[in-house]
Parts: structure tokens; sequence; C-alpha cells
């Protein structure tokens, strides 16, 4: 009985940190849960700097991912601190490596542009039963020809990193498989705690755009779909979604600058 209440009452004794840290700021608990999670942000940072140059950058970068799970967690999520935790640190790596991996500085606004290219491509390949031209993805993204092509150009100059990778977590004596816990995240706590922060800055919206962020966000409609509902088209739902995220994210933005006073 005594080994199997152990890994039980590890799990509340690190609950118990990490309340003692997000209630009173309490320095001594944040710095045994970094002790403690040390050697899982060095596994993990691992993962990510084979063959590279900056693997104690990776592990600071790291280290702020996990103290960033640490402020946020919450147990009422159902998941374990560990769960929530790598892919907070995974997180922080990734994007961290996106700005380090390009062989060649590449404007911001053109390292942004390749991942809504991307999308686009695969939104207008559904839509037109074919490749789109670049004309048709400049329109679509409202930006240029010539952009579009300088991102394709420069999406070139990029590092592709592998993820495919299992991490231990050795607190409780489990094992972390990554994918599966970045699976669960996306399509658990990233949906619940998007729909909470959606709650809160839903005002600043018009109903239509309401009813976009409804459609293609939480009912995971495509934007030809949303568009047939609302009678309008697919372009015009990109518009207006595109103006909808920017409200939101201002709104985010203030919520959250607002929180941290008050807290």
């Amino acid at each position: 009985m005594p080994k199997q209440s152990q890994p039980k009452q590890a799990k509340q004794e690190t609950n118990d940190l990490i309340k003692a840290y997000q209630l009173y700021q309490d320095s001594e608990a944040q710095e045994k849960l970094v002790i403690q999670y040390k050697s899982l942000v060095e596994t993990i940072a691992r993962k990510y700097s084979k063959g590279r140059s900056f693997h104690e950058d990776i592990v600071q970068v790291g280290m702020i991912g996990l103290l960033g799970a640490i402020r946020r967690y919450d147990e009422t999520f159902g998941k374990s601190f560990e769960a929530f935790a790598v892919p907070t640190i995974i997180g922080e790596i990734k994007r961290f490596l996106r700005d380090k991996t390009w062989s060649v500085h590449v404007p911001r606004r053109i390292k942004e542009l390749g991942p809504k290219i991307k999308t686009a491509v695969e939104d207008l390949t559904t839509k037109l039963h074919r490749s789109p031209k670049v004309e048709e993805i400049a329109e679509l993204l409202e930006v240029s020809e010539e952009e579009v092509l300088e991102a394709m150009e420069m999406g070139k100059s990029y590092q592709a990193l592998s993820v495919d990778h299992s991490i231990e977590a050795d607190s409780d004596g489990g094992t972390v498989t990554l994918l599966d816990i970045v699976g669960s995240i996306d399509e658990g706590y990233e949906k619940t705690n998007q729909r909470l922060v959606l709650e809160k800055v839903l005002h600043v919206l018009t109903d239509r755009e309401k009813s976009i962020i409804q459609y293609t966000y939480l009912e995971n409609l495509s934007q030809k779909d949303a568009g047939d509902m609302l009678g309008i088209s697919q372009m015009h739902v990109s518009r207006l979604q595109r103006r909808a995220i920017k409200k939101l994210q201002e709104a985010i933005n203030a919520e959250t600058t607002n929180s941290e006073c008050l807290s």
C-alpha cells in the first residue's frame, strides 16, 4: 500500500507547492518546484537542441515555460501538472526556435505570413478543387502577390525540427508521451481555456462577428459553411474573422493587463 500511495502523495505535495506560490508568491515553493522539474526541462531541451550550439539557451527558455506553467496551472482542469507543464514548456521552446532557426534574417511580417499562406492554400484547394494561383492566395489574405512569393521563397530558409519524441516525467514515477499530451491538451484544456477567455471578451464584437467566431472556432465549421449560414461569401467571412480576432486580441491583452494589476 505505501508504494501505491506514494505517487498520489507526491502529486498532492506538488499541487500544494503550486498553490503556495500562486496565492502567496512563496519564493521557496517556487524554488522547490524548479528544482523538482529541472530534469524534465533539460530532457525536453535535449530533444530540441541536438546538433545545435545553443542548448543552454533552450534550457533557459524551457525554464521560462516551466515558470509560466506554475503560474497558470489549475488542478480543476483534471490534468496532472506534468501533463500541463510539458506542452507549455515545449510551446516556449518552439517560439524561441521559430526565431532562432531561420538561416537568413527574415522580416517578422514574412515569418507570420508563411503559416497564413499554408492555411489559405488548404482552404482554397478544398474550395476550388485545384491548387490555387498566387493571385488567389494574395486576394484571400489581402496582401500583394509579391509578399506571397517572398514568403514562399523565404520559407525555404527555415530548418524544420522533428517533434516525434517521448518525454520522461519522473516526479511521480510516470512517463509522459509528448504527442499524447499535446493532443489531449489541444482537444481538452485549450478548448476549455479558449471558451472561458472568449466569454469574457465577446462583448467587443458585433452580432455577425460573434456568429462567425461561434461557427468557425467553437463549432469548428469551415469558413464556407459559416458563410452559407450567414448568407455571405467565404471571403467576407475571412475578412470579418480577421477583424474579430484583432478585436479579441486587443480585449484579451487588456483583460490580462487588468488581471496582472489586480494580482
